[in-house]
């Protein structure tokens, strides 16, 4: 008799919770850049404004069964929502099985709902929130004493660290060059990604993301055809590097380290 392995079957409902969450992630992408409230008024179509039925509004299922188009004026709907839905479904499972069931998959899954919001409301408009980054701040704080991974020095060092570096960063760009080069959006968030992560995970996140966002941005220029000058968010870049810290940073620096 073949028996369910419980943590699989616990990450598949974890999985299902992460889908319901990232739908309403995607109400947070698309009102909080419009100043909207994302309680009120229930969803509805960004077309024709008509509400969505219930029933049209499972998540991953409805996107499937309307053929990604609404149900009153078949306007289409963005396949940004099943994207978030899957990814947000997939990261909290992901946290579930590196981490179990215990307070840190509790702050991380907010923390990762953060950075899903930050990723595509940055890709679509080029604006961090700062409705999102600057509480986010002493709210990572307050959270670090619930994590084992980080205790509240290293949370203190990451918010100052993170913040401080970008900064500098950025006004010795817009120094040297005389042009903004970097938005304090980015400032505001790597100061709350280091209060979750510590001053280990700003490092690391500075490092990856300055590597991989300059492979894609040689690439978008090139696919662009555009000069030195084409401008991409660095938002999700940031939010990549900290996600990959979170799952497997310290495993890989102690890697490069040779431990």
């Amino acid at each position: 008799m073949i028996t369910a392995d419980p943590k699989w079957m616990w990450a598949s409902v974890i999985f299902l919770f992460g889908l319901v969450a990232g739908s309403f992630l995607n109400v947070c992408i698309y009102r909080i850049p419009r100043k909207r409230s994302i309680i009120l008024p229930a969803s509805f179509c960004p077309h024709c404004d008509a509400p969505i039925h219930p029933l049209d509004n499972i998540p991953l299922l409805s996107y499937l069964v309307l053929g990604g188009k609404c149900r009153q004026c078949k306007g289409p709907i963005s396949l940004r929502y099943p994207l978030v839905e899957c990814m947000t479904g997939f990261l909290f499972a992901l946290l579930y099985l590196r981490f179990g069931a215990s307070p840190s998959l509790l702050v991380y899954a907010v923390f990762v709902a953060a950075l899903v919001v930050v990723t595509f409301i940055d890709l679509e408009h080029r604006i961090i929130p700062d409705v999102i980054s600057l509480p986010g701040i002493p709210a990572g704080f307050a959270l670090s004493f619930l994590l084992p991974r980080v205790n509240w020095v290293s949370s203190l060092l990451g918010i100052l660290l993170g913040s401080g570096l970008l900064l500098a960063v950025a006004l010795g760009y817009e120094w040297l060059t005389r042009k903004e080069g970097m938005g304090m959006g980015d400032v505001k968030l790597l100061g709350m990604m280091g209060g979750v992560l510590g001053w280990e995970g700003v490092l690391f996140t500075i490092f990856v993301s300055s590597v991989v966002g300059a492979v894609v941005g040689v690439v978008a220029m090139m696919a662009a055809r555009a000069d030195t000058k084409y401008a991409i968010p660095y938002g999700p870049f940031l939010s990549a590097g900290g996600l990959i810290y979170l799952f497997s940073g310290p495993q890989i620096i102690h890697w490069y380290l040779g431990g």
